[in-house]
């Protein structure tokens, strides 16, 4: 579950006047598949914060923007987890339309797990790094170049 992928539809709500996604939309985008990624791994977002008083928070963004998406367009939004800390993680995303596989949209997305009465920084549980860690010992090795 490192890597992962989320599928969503652009509705006239993304896009501008001209039926093109609007460029913060693909932040949301982000989001959603983030939020499935947690999910396919066994955590809720809203049970986290309810259950272990805990929430991510977005620290940074860095994002390009490569080629538009249109309305009516069917997006493959992908996670990858690429440095992870005691209260920090670092993802990889892209937005790729499926139909033709074309890169729209990426970047690299920084997230803290704060707790979640104080808005302070908080360690991220032990059951999600444990899940983390199993997905990644499921991947297969590199290969060498």
């Amino acid at each position: 579950m490192i890597d992962f992928e989320h599928g969503l539809r652009v509705y006239w709500e993304d896009t501008d006047a001209g039926g093109v996604v609007f460029y913060a939309n693909y932040l949301k985008f982000f989001e959603r598949a983030r939020t499935e990624w947690l999910r396919a791994l066994g955590f809720e977002q809203e049970r986290l914060r309810v259950e272990g008083g805990a929430m991510f928070i977005v620290g940074g963004t860095t994002v390009r923007y490569l080629s538009p998406a249109r309305l009516d367009d069917f997006l493959q939004v992908s996670v990858r987890l690429t440095e992870r800390g005691r209260v920090s993680m670092t993802l990889f995303q892209q937005a790729r339309r499926a139909s033709d596989g074309a890169l729209l949209a990426e970047g690299e997305i920084r997230i803290g797990c704060v707790d979640s009465r104080t808005f302070k920084p908080t360690r991220i549980p032990v059951s999600i790094l444990q899940a983390l860690d199993a997905a990644a010992s499921t991947l297969p090795a590199p290969i060498p170049e």
